[in-house]
């Protein structure tokens, strides 16, 4: 059965110590990790370093017209990259980011190992998987989701009427769960939130979660490992979730980027370099 990993690790910007990331993965197949949006913002917005590091996000970047928006954005960028990096003992330079047609990012050349973001807050989250897809989200615990009434629009029939069946007290604190959960499964599957949440639910925290039709039956089944815990950042209290699909592939142990690298990536690198070479091959025959 899949299983969604240990506890979220928390990572600086000047850690050097990555092996316990590493080591999840290795034993999990799946690491969370979690950091400080202070910690990760660059100090100098136009470094050199910044620009080797973010890579083809450098344009997006640079496009952002709100500071604090901008910010954010490169940390959250630096971390992603950092933590990818440190599983696959490569340089965080080196790690390219790709994007899909919803916006979901991948790592381009290693389809073996899958990536998922979350920022609220002060929070950064990044979750890692060998196994699969990975989903990740975080909110703080102390959001105020019931009041606004958005449980109309994020529940499911059956999930209302399990929600009227609470006391007062416990409805935002289960309405927050569930919004973690929606939002990690939808960008696990790439479809954010394009995917109505009114369509998919979850039942009650104190049973195994599974993602469940509308009407609360069973909609998948043990390839999916879902999970939701309270996490402690610089003294707030976040709600995080994490969703992980289990392709069936087992767990990669060894996820060092030169074995990493997908076929058609070395295959292009190789063609490429047969090209560049192919003259002066023709000189050296004469």
């Amino acid at each position: 059965m899949n299983t969604v990993g240990g506890s979220p690790i928390g990572v600086t910007a000047d850690r050097t110590d990555w092996s316990p990331v590493r080591a999840d993965l290795r034993r999990y197949g799946t690491a969370v990790v979690h950091g400080q949006l202070a910690d990760w913002r660059p100090a100098d917005p136009d470094a050199p370093g910044l620009r080797a590091v973010l890579g083809r996000d450098w344009s997006r970047y640079r496009g952002i017209e709100h500071p604090e928006i901008r910010g954010r954005y490169a940390a959250s960028r630096r971390m992603l990259k950092h933590a990818a990096a440190a599983a696959l003992r490569a340089e965080a330079r080196d790690m390219e980011l790709a994007y899909g047609p919803t916006g979901r990012p991948y790592l381009r050349g290693c389809d073996q190992i899958d990536i998922s973001l979350s920022h609220t807050d002060s929070l950064l989250l990044v979750g890692l998987t060998t196994r699969g897809l990975i989903g990740v989200d975080a909110e703080r615990a102390d959001r105020n989701i019931y009041s606004r009434g958005l449980d109309r629009h994020m529940c499911t029939p059956h999930e209302r009427l399990l929600l009227s069946r609470l006391p007062e007290g416990e409805r935002n604190p289960h309405l927050v769960r569930l919004w973690t959960l929606k939002e990690a499964y939808s960008k696990a599957i790439g479809q954010g939130i394009q995917f109505r949440f009114t369509e998919f639910g979850f039942g009650p925290d104190h049973r195994p979660t599974q993602v469940n039709r509308p009407d609360g039956t069973a909609g998948t089944g043990d390839e999916w490992a879902l999970r939701t815990l309270t996490l402690d950042s610089a003294g707030t209290a976040f709600v995080v979730s994490v969703a992980v699909y289990d392709a069936g592939l087992g767990r990669t142990l060894d996820t060092e980027i030169t074995t990493m690298l997908d076929a058609e990536a070395a295959t292009a690198v190789q063609e490429a370099l047969d090209a560049e070479w192919d003259p002066w091959l023709e000189v050296f025959d004469r």
